[in-house]
């Protein structure tokens, strides 16, 4: 798109200003929006990419005194307290309100596409020393794990604090009860059921927070002979069948409030209550979380006792498509893997192995929150491909 600017003007009437583009296309800009991004030092902190211009000082009536077009690259507008700003074609293209520029922006900050997957997932994998020191790797990495969900790192030393490493490169670990990592193993008087060496069914870590971790880290170190695969679904894929199938199971698990609880002591002494919705969904109505883990969903139900039936019955049918052949992917790590995933897409579980006198099967794992995990892609996409 061209960011060269034919004409600016006012409209009678309008708290607006509009700035006719070469290319044909119309971009129209309220005045507040406009002062209240003025990018001059008093306005603004470069430095600190902040806005400095208080909110009270703002008036939200305002209109532009005068606006002059220099070079068809920058408009200057007077305000009628005689403060002057000045904006950049480009900037301003970037900014429109058109839904299509709001799209494209919204594209390039967030990456919202989504890869839907089942039983035929093909698992991206990279090898674990490519990312570490790679920063193409690295962005591809993440570009990966933010739209298909998961990510399969190898060839990593199968001994503890390789997610450490993990942590340094995207920034860092998320710290919760179970500690900065936590050791998936068979443990005597064990605090979680990941702990022991029965069949985990499909469920998200976490949910008991109110902010769940949106990234897991799950390094292989030592693989029982016998059982211990692990299994996969896409949460997002599998909650838009059940709307397709069942809308009011749908809009049952995304409206109902679901008690979870987690008590004990490990990284410290914890005693945690929430609630949450199972499909939990934005403005738009669109799939943005899922909470559901069956082993920390409390005894305590906070709804009436009449929709009790109705949501079990929803659940169940959730529960069903996630466990059919069509929807599940299983496959079993070995020593030096790291399976990288989407906890509030990816819904994981693990098939039951025999215990032993020794230690036969051990996972350490950790978290990122996705705020940190998407800053690090912003900046290694500014770096791998030159963008300001």
């Amino acid at each position: 798109m061209s960011t060269a600017i034919q004409k600016v003007e006012t409209p009678d009437a309008e708290h607006l200003v509009r700035v006719h583009w070469a290319d044909g296309s119309e971009s129209r800009y309220p005045c507040v929006w406009l002062r209240d991004n003025c990018q001059c030092p008093d306005c603004f902190l470069s430095s600190a990419k902040a806005r400095r211009l208080l909110f009270e000082d703002l008036d939200v009536d305002i209109v532009a005194k005068e606006v002059t077009l220099t070079d068809r690259k920058k408009i200057s507008i007077t305000w009628p307290d005689e403060h002057t700003s000045e904006y950049e074609a480009e900037w301003l293209k970037k900014r429109c309100f058109s839904e299509a520029a709001r799209a494209e922006m919204r594209e390039d900050l967030f990456l919202p596409e989504r890869q839907y997957w089942g039983s035929d997932l093909q698992l991206p994998e990279i090898p674990f020393e490519e990312i570490i020191y790679n920063d193409q790797s690295a962005y591809q990495w993440l570009c990966t794990l933010k739209k298909v969900g998961i990510v399969l790192l190898t060839g990593a030393a199968a001994r503890q604090g390789e997610l450490v490493k993990l942590g340094h490169r995207i920034g860092f670990l998320r710290l919760t009860f179970y500690g900065p990592t936590w050791q998936v193993q068979d443990k005597a008087d064990a605090n979680n059921v990941a702990y022991t060496t029965g069949k985990l069914c499909f469920h998200t870590d976490y949910p008991v927070l109110q902010h769940p971790p949106g990234v897991q880290f799950l390094h292989c170190i030592k693989q029982t002979a016998a059982g211990g695969e692990s299994e996969v679904v896409d949460g997002f894929h599998v909650s838009n069948k059940l709307k397709q199938q069942n809308p009011q199971a749908y809009q049952i698990l995304s409206s109902t409030a679901v008690d979870y609880t987690d008590v004990g002591v490990d990284y410290c002494d914890f005693a945690v209550q929430c609630k949450q919705r199972i499909i939990d969904v934005d403005y738009r109505g669109q799939v943005v979380r899922i909470n559901y883990n069956n082993a920390t969903r409390d005894t305590v139900f906070d709804i009436p006792a009449e929709k009790v039936r109705p949501f079990y019955a929803a659940l169940k049918e959730f529960d069903d498509l996630l466990n059919s052949r069509e929807h599940k992917f299983t496959y079993k790590l070995k020593p030096g893997d790291i399976v990288t995933f989407d906890n509030w897409r990816v819904l994981h579980g693990r098939q039951s192995f025999q215990s032993g006198s020794e230690v036969t099967r051990h996972l350490e794992g950790a978290y990122a929150d996705w705020d940190v995990v998407m800053s690090r892609l912003r900046l290694l996409r500014k770096r791998v491909l030159n963008r300001d």
